[in-house]
């Protein structure tokens, strides 16, 4: 007796398991609101002064890539490995940015 593949069986294209666990169009939509309006306030904070400029850079930034990484780039819906990766990565480009602006600074 011969096993009968039906052609029905190789057009299925398997669905993922964990559907119901991403978001909706609702979640993008808020996300992209929070984003404009963190771009609005480090545009706003901009016109207060250079030095207000600055420390919103180095504030609102983040906080805008955090968004970006975590919803938009799926890293909410990863494994902790990919996570501890990711932050282990940012954590040395921030060692790397904040020698580079020591020795600017200093020299």
């Amino acid at each position: 007796m011969s096993e009968h593949v039906h052609s029905a069986d190789l057009n299925t294209v398997p669905q993922p398991e964990h559907l119901g666990d991403h978001p909706g169009y609702g979640t993008f939509i808020k996300v992209w609101v929070a984003l404009l309006i963190l771009t609005g306030a480090l545009v706003g904070v901009s016109h207060l002064g250079q030095t207000y400029a600055v420390w919103g850079l180095l504030t609102l930034t983040p906080l805008k890539a955090g968004l970006v990484f975590y919803f938009f780039m799926h890293l909410k819906y990863e494994g902790p490995l990919l996570k501890i990766v990711v932050l282990v990565t940012l954590g040395t480009l921030l060692i790397f940015f904040a020698l580079l602006f020591s020795d600017v600074a200093f020299h």
